[in-house]
């Protein structure tokens, strides 16, 4: 690693604490309150986790807050993620109050604040070359697909 490499990252990593730190902590109780509706309303766990690929391809454990049931059907299937996703998991979804949990992964160095949203693991072997340097940082809270329209972009 070059050394303006090395100092690049750890200035990103001195300014995801210097915002992160006072913000986990000022969000504190907002996450004591979605974690106790999150489970009246759709009881335990409260944390959906799910292994998502890191800083250099690295499996890491990404934390949310649950937003589905557990409805199955007869058979004992999961019912389709629409059927299952309630109300209360939209509104979640939708202000992305379900992703406060990952302010705990950024102060453990797991994410950043900014960078590539971590896809699921099953697309790692389908990036291109150029498509997995995104993998050469910490993946991000948020990033440029998250403020430039979300989902609603190609």
């Amino acid at each position: 690693m070059k050394p303006s490499s090395f100092y690049r990252r750890a200035g990103k990593r001195l300014l995801d604490l210097i915002f992160v730190l006072p913000a986990f902590i000022v969000f504190s109780p907002v996450l004591a309150v979605i974690a106790l509706f999150v489970r009246v309303k759709l009881g335990t766990p409260v944390f959906f986790r799910q292994q998502r690929p890191g800083l250099h391809g690295k499996p890491f454990t990404m934390v949310k807050f649950r937003t589905m049931t557990d409805g199955r059907d007869a058979a004992g299937n999961l019912l389709p993620d629409a059927e299952r996703l309630t109300n209360f998991g939209k509104f979640l979804r939708s202000t992305s109050l379900d992703e406060l949990p990952e302010l705990w992964k950024v102060v453990k160095g797991d994410m950043s604040l900014v960078g590539p949203r971590p896809l699921l693991m099953q697309y790692l072997p389908l990036y291109s070359p150029e498509q997995a340097r995104r993998h050469e940082m910490r993946l991000g809270v948020t990033g440029w697909a998250q403020v430039n329209g979300r989902n609603a972009i190609s």
